[in-house]
């Protein structure tokens, strides 16, 4: 079973992965260049394979792996980890989906420097990678995710959402949540402190000014 096909487009967002407007789209559908999809309701969507289409790229030749990445925060949740990758398989196999590579990290959503996730974004670079398959979105990345989709596609990589919210801990989001609130926290903090600096610093360049007009005075009434 070939897994883009799960991937359906909105004619604005498939203008926008394709680096065309809508209207060009429509302008194709009408003269057979680009057909659109019908959705029962007759509306138009677009899929992975027809992107790849006009990317040039043959699927049957397409020989890139399909990778599963699983993630989860820290080391004491290695079970919870080790659930994550079997569903993940399990949901593959049911669906004919043959899995190239396991990939399982540790480290917040928030965090940029993950071993695994770099490691899976230099494959995407190099054109190795033809499906990601992940639980939900958050653990690819916590916040900014559709910029980070649309960056894998510009390589020709589909991300697969399975959307199993069971196997995102809520306890990773408050986690995740009470780091962002620290970080501000410090920030706000130092906003204050450099704040009282600089009140503090011109009480005492006002008090060193009235020792010189002090100082200035007392020269005029003993010359």
């Amino acid at each position: 079973m070939n897994t883009s096909n799960i991937t359906n487009y909105k004619p604005k967002d498939f203008a926008e992965l394709v680096g065309v407007s809508v209207k060009t789209l429509q302008r194709w559908d009408r003269e057979g260049i680009l057909k659109a999809n019908r959705t029962p309701t007759d509306r138009r969507y677009y899929t992975y394979d027809q992107y790849l289409q006009f990317k040039g790229i043959n699927n049957e030749d397409d020989t890139r792996e399909t990778v599963i990445y699983a993630r989860v925060s820290t080391r004491n949740q290695k079970d919870d980890l080790k659930n994550q990758t079997e569903f993940l398989k399990q949901f593959c196999n049911a669906r004919g989906i043959i899995v190239n590579q396991c990939m399982e990290d540790y480290g917040s959503g928030l965090n940029y420097n993950r071993k695994k996730w770099n490691a899976l974004l230099d494959m995407v670079m190099e054109q190795k990678v033809k499906t990601i398959v992940i639980s939900n979105k958050d653990r690819f990345i916590r916040f900014g995710y559709d910029w980070f989709e649309k960056f894998c596609q510009k390589f020709h990589t589909n991300i697969l959402i399975v959307n199993n919210e069971a196997l995102s801990p809520n306890e990773e989001l408050v986690q995740d949540i009470i780091s962002i609130l620290h970080v501000f926290s410090c920030r706000l903090y130092g906003l204050r402190k450099y704040k009282n600096q600089i009140r503090e610093d011109e009480e005492i360049a006002k008090e060193l000014q009235n020792g010189n007009k002090s100082d200035a005075g007392a020269d005029a009434d003993h010359p």
